[in-house]
């Protein structure tokens, strides 16, 4: 059996390109519905189920994903990794915590990147879910010290991240996608 062949080559872009991530939006795995289409999300149902939004300060987020190889073995996955730093410690956000570390998740990242004039969002963990795996709470020492939460969520996959098709006016009013961003 042969592989599939190389389609193209790649130039060197523009200086356009812009890091970090805005925000991240979180939902169950189990109650999502995607249909991914040469490495877009082309359609996603999350009825009845909210998307949550988490609105992240510049510089305190990263979307990493891995490949993995065996040479030994002829197997590769992906493995997407997330983290956020967020502010202050409170108990609702404890309480919230609690409920995520429980949960396999689908992860919409929404970068600082743009195309077409619209932030690129991309998909982790759409057959396997993120998991909360590591993180802490920190006062922090001195005054100055971040007080709050540095999380990761990571997951394993056979298909890497795929980018979510570009939105209309504001992230998931695609027509076709079902979706209540809260």
């Amino acid at each position: 059996m042969s592989c599939t062949a190389l389609t193209r080559g790649r130039s060197i872009d523009c200086r356009t390109s812009a890091g970090g991530v805005k925000a991240i939006y979180l939902a169950p795995l189990s109650a999502a519905t995607l249909v991914v289409s040469n490495g877009e999300v082309t359609d996603l149902d999350l009825s009845p189920v909210d998307l949550f939004k988490y609105e992240l300060k510049r510089g305190l987020a990263s979307v990493t994903e891995t490949i993995v190889g065996s040479t030994e073995n002829g197997s590769i996955y992906y493995t997407p990794s997330v983290n956020i730093k967020l502010h202050k410690l409170t108990k609702e956000d404890q309480n919230e915590i609690k409920l995520l570390a429980t949960q396999r998740l689908l992860v919409f990242a929404e970068l600082n990147a743009t195309e077409g004039g619209k932030n690129v969002i991309l998909c982790l963990g759409r057959n396997n879910g993120l998991e909360l795996n590591s993180g802490t709470a920190t006062s922090g020492a001195a005054l100055g010290d971040m007080s709050g939460y540095d999380f990761t969520f990571d997951g394993q996959e056979i298909d890497p991240m795929a980018i979510v098709e570009p939105y209309d006016t504001v992230p998931f009013d695609n027509s076709d996608f079902t979706v209540t961003v809260s």
